[in-house]
């Protein structure tokens, strides 16, 4: 399939995407704008905060984005407040310089001659300094809006939406075509922000500013004219853009949960099949927070209130989330989870599904043939000659990397954190030796792997197993029969073939969650 394949046959959610990019990126640079601006001429008054205040902001934009995100999320939870708190924090450092030096670069001379004239500060500020500063004031609103565009894309690690989300589920299953989606209509509405705040750049700069010939006055002010339409016209579409979503996103509260998932395709697809069967068996409304990040995230969240329910897996609860020690009995993993989400926790555990999706050390034919892999015990003494690269979870996991490498004696020559798909990309193209896996990952299949054995029994079971916050299930004790009566159908065969069908065949969760429910008269 081709890119304008793709792009057709996903037109609708490459519009909607782009719809919710627009909302994030304008409510970010206004709120950005009515907070830098101010500050800015705040500086230029009282001289003392100027350096504390521009020392700020820049501390702020040293921050690497994706950290300052993290540390949004424990105060602010997930969606879109922790994204456009983290996009306006960017956004002010040239707001709040070029305010500061429009107004401070004024003539002396000028100001005094306004003050000369009986204007008092107020009316030197709002008559004399603000405009002649504008077309500088302008220029870093042009520059935080369109970095506010890019920036932006990062809000699909929290579930807040954007184009976002196709450029790192297209990363996270090798599917160009999809990463292409995002970011094409990214990059064309980034020149479409830039273009538009020229126009206001070039609106807002008085005549006497701007170089031209008196015979040039005509053509300027039809210029003018065009840009104001311009500007009107885009100034109702984002208005309509807001005003239809927000009606059309208005449901009644009582009937309305919250379901998120992690961020790797079995997630997607089984999030996508558990709203669906709420959805066509009740009259509830689901929100879907698909792709929210790694366990904490989904968890913290949970804790929250942010979501309601994601399912995730009985030996990363009781080891991840619970902190304890790595066993492998499963009835135990399973009841000690249980027990403690419900009484530090107040929340409910259901019925395990039927699908064990453990992790696995894997690598590529070639590799096992050449040192005679079979076992995880067979890697023992020859860690020293190979590179090891997996996701950033494993990697600080006491069931992951360290509990394994204590386990088995492993010393391998280099560990790398690669998240999501690069790692199969750098398996194959040699820059690592060995990677982590789930069991019923479609890549394995996709890229013809092999998975060693686990025979020193090191990985907990895990079983994917749904949570849900105690107070939701009171409320709504009908969804559970339904979740459990799903979770029979899932085996370890069925989930690899559905992963495989989205990694491999580039088919969306969403397509291949709702033909597996009604293949099986789920819906």
């Amino acid at each position: 399939m081709n890119f304008f394949e793709y792009f057709f046959e996903n037109k609708s959610q490459i519009f909607s995407l782009t719809i919710e990019h627009i909302q994030l990126t304008f409510i970010s640079v206004a709120i950005a704008i009515l907070i830098g601006v101010p500050l800015g001429i705040f500086i230029c008054y009282i001289k003392k905060l100027n350096k504390p205040i521009l020392g700020a902001a820049n501390v702020v934009q040293a921050i690497p984005s994706m950290a300052l995100l993290g540390f949004a999320i424990p105060f602010l939870g997930i969606g879109t407040l922790p994204a456009i708190v983290t996009v306006v924090l960017y956004s002010l450092l040239p707001i709040i310089k070029n305010t500061y030096t429009g107004i401070d670069s004024i003539n002396e001379q000028t100001i005094e001659a306004a003050k000369g004239i009986g204007l008092t500060k107020f009316q030197v500020l709002t008559k004399i300094q603000i405009p002649l500063a504008l077309p500088v004031i302008m220029a870093g609103v042009r520059i935080s809006a369109v970095t506010a565009v890019g920036l932006m894309t990062m809000s699909a690690f929290i579930g807040a939406g954007g184009l976002g989300y196709l450029v790192f589920s297209g990363i996270r299953t090798v599917n160009t075509n999809q990463i292409l989606a995002g970011a094409i209509p990214a990059c064309i509405l980034a020149l479409f922000v830039d273009f538009l705040a020229s126009l206001v750049e070039k609106l807002v700069t008085p005549i006497s500013l701007q170089k031209v010939n008196n015979t040039d006055f005509a053509r300027l002010k039809k210029q003018k004219r065009r840009s104001k339409s311009i500007l009107a016209i885009s100034a109702m579409a984002v208005l309509g853009i807001f005003i239809f979503t927000s009606l059309a996103n208005r449901v009644e509260s009582s009937k309305v949960i919250t379901i998120g998932s992690k961020d790797f395709t079995e997630q997607h697809i089984i999030s996508n099949m558990i709203a669906d069967v709420i959805e066509n068996k009740t009259d509830i409304k689901v929100n879907r927070k698909i792709n929210l990040g790694g366990t904490q995230v989904c968890f913290g969240a949970m804790k929250s209130g942010d979501i309601d329910m994601y399912v995730d897996y009985s030996g990363t609860i009781y080891g991840d989330v619970l902190k304890y020690e790595p066993i492998s009995d499963v009835d135990k993993v399973y009841n000690v989870a249980k027990d403690d989400l419900k009484n530090k926790y107040n929340i409910e555990t259901l019925k395990q599904m039927g699908f064990n999706n453990t992790y696995t050390l894997s690598v590529t034919k070639e590799t096992a043939e050449k040192y005679n892999l079979k076992n995880i015990s067979d890697l023992s003494n020859i860690t020293s000659n190979l590179k090891v690269g997996t996701t950033l979870e494993f990697l600080n996991r006491a069931d992951g990397l360290p509990g394994i490498s204590k386990t088995y004696n492993l010393n391998f020559k280099d560990t790398i954190g690669l998240d999501g798909s690069p790692r199969y990309t750098a398996l194959l193209n040699k820059e690592v030796d060995i990677v982590d896996a789930f069991s019923t990952d479609g890549l394995l299949k996709k890229f013809n792997l092999v998975s060693l054995d686990d025979d020193k029994k090191f990985f907990p079971p895990y079983y994917a197993t749904p949570i849900i916050r105690e107070e939701i299930l009171e409320k709504h004790p009908e969804i559970q029969p339904l979740i459990e009566e799903l979770g029979d159908t899932l085996t370890n065969d069925v989930m690899r073939e559905l992963n495989y069908k989205v990694d491999e065949l580039q088919m969306e969760p969403d397509v291949v969650a709702q033909e597996f429910l009604k293949e099986h008269g789920l819906i």
